[in-house]
């Protein structure tokens, strides 16, 4: 069975909004997990309007839930060092009592202007795409390394180097939070084949994330990896005037294999806009067959 979740962009919108919006998805069965995105400014809307840093906000937000499973979609590698990041995320996971997945990404590509300029704006470097790949992958094994090891080790990596680095508290979750890893280029998901746990696509032109996922699984199939162990996931954008469209595009992602669906909530949130979802969305969206599987990118 698919299971469902929903995104509230921390942007352009009060933190008691979002608190109210998961507090009522947390007494929603149909609703399974709940996420936030990792951007230090908008996306979208106002370039000057509010933005919540998004770890904060998840912490606070775990502390005030109690079934949900959370998280971020997906963490920017480049804001934070690893071994840092690491310290947060098992931190987040004592507060939440074991309910993170732990969503990580490249970063922005820099045809986002938008997402671009929030680099320059806070002083983060910014490299080319290969690079951020490469320490994409870095970061993961440090991250899981420090999430397990019982003793304080040395790492000497191409980027990272650490002296004496050791994560305690360890996570409530072990050997720690599931590793959810989002992204679509060919680059990305050899990170996927070999960190991942779950590999999540944003959804709008769901051919290419069929063909995606096929690649995922020949490059599974090249690390010696069982495909069917990475949850394929998928983030859909919610249309409150035409929910029969998000119902159809539901649908056709789940009966293409995409058993962990994101629906992206647009802002001002409707009151009971959870409840909406799982009797609107998620209790009457139906599997749709699909003519052909595209074949997989090379």
């Amino acid at each position: 069975m698919p299971s469902f979740g929903i995104m509230t962009p921390p942007m352009q919108v009060g933190y008691r909004d979002i608190l109210r919006v998961w507090r009522e998805a947390d007494t929603v069965p149909e609703i399974e997990h709940a996420w936030l995105f990792d951007h230090l400014m908008p996306i979208g809307g106002d370039p000057d309007g509010p933005a919540h840093e998004g770890w904060t906000l998840l912490a606070a937000l775990a502390a005030q839930t109690r079934r949900l499973r959370l998280g971020l979609l997906v963490t920017s590698n480049r804001f934070r060092p690893p071994a840092v990041l690491a310290r947060i995320a098992a931190t987040v996971d004592v507060v939440a009592d074991g309910r993170l997945d732990f969503g990580i990404g490249a970063g922005s590509r820099p045809d986002h202007p938008l997402a671009r300029r929030e680099y320059e704006a806070h002083g983060l470097p910014y490299h080319g795409f290969a690079r951020s790949v490469s320490d994409l992958a870095e970061s993961c094994a440090v991250i899981r390394r420090l999430w397990t090891e019982e003793e304080p080790f040395d790492f000497e990596g191409e980027r990272v180097r650490l002296t004496g680095a050791f994560c305690n508290p360890k996570p409530v979750q072990r050997p720690g939070p599931p590793v959810l890893i989002g992204g679509r280029s060919s680059a990305v998901l050899r990170v996927v084949a070999e960190h991942a746990d779950i590999w999540n696509i944003p959804g709008g032109d769901l051919a290419d994330a069929i063909a995606r996922s096929a690649l995922l699984d020949r490059y599974c199939a090249e690390t010696g990896r069982d495909p069917a162990s990475i949850t394929r996931s998928i983030h859909l954008p919610v249309s409150y005037e035409r929910p029969e469209d998000t119902r159809e595009a539901i649908g056709e992602a789940v009966a293409a294999g995409f058993g962990h669906v994101v629906l992206g909530l647009p802002a001002p949130y409707p009151e009971g806009v959870a409840r909406w979802v799982a009797d609107e969305l998620v209790s009457r969206a139906e599997p749709v067959s699909r003519a052909r599987r595209p074949s997989a990118i090379s």
